[in-house]
């Protein structure tokens, strides 16, 4: 079964509100069991344009798994955390299995 992901590109505009989302978040992770593979780190835009300054990717077991979690009670409250301290676009895309 291939695996589900979330690929996100985020804009911080408050440090300090961001960091009570990213603790907030950890609950929704910890409970469907998500893994960063991507959290920050150094990137170089190479062709075409994205919003944002910080890209996030994170695998789940598979793509329902993926969604559930952005659903969750759990994740629906960190974004109620993070109010208007970041702005982010979130897709969740379903990984590829070669036949």
């Amino acid at each position: 079964m291939a695996k589900g992901y979330w690929i996100v590109h985020v804009r911080v505009d408050d440090a300090e509100g961001y960091k009570r989302y990213v603790e907030a978040n950890a609950a929704a992770f910890a409970k469907y069991e998500g893994r960063f593979l991507v959290r920050g780190g150094r990137f170089e835009m190479m062709a075409g344009e994205i919003a944002g300054d910080r890209h996030v990717v994170i695998e789940f077991k598979d793509f329902d798994t993926a969604v559930a979690c952005y659903r969750s009670p759990e994740y629906q409250h960190a974004l109620q955390v993070r109010g208007d301290a970041a702005k982010a676009n979130v897709m969740v895309v379903e990984g590829y299995e070669p036949a």
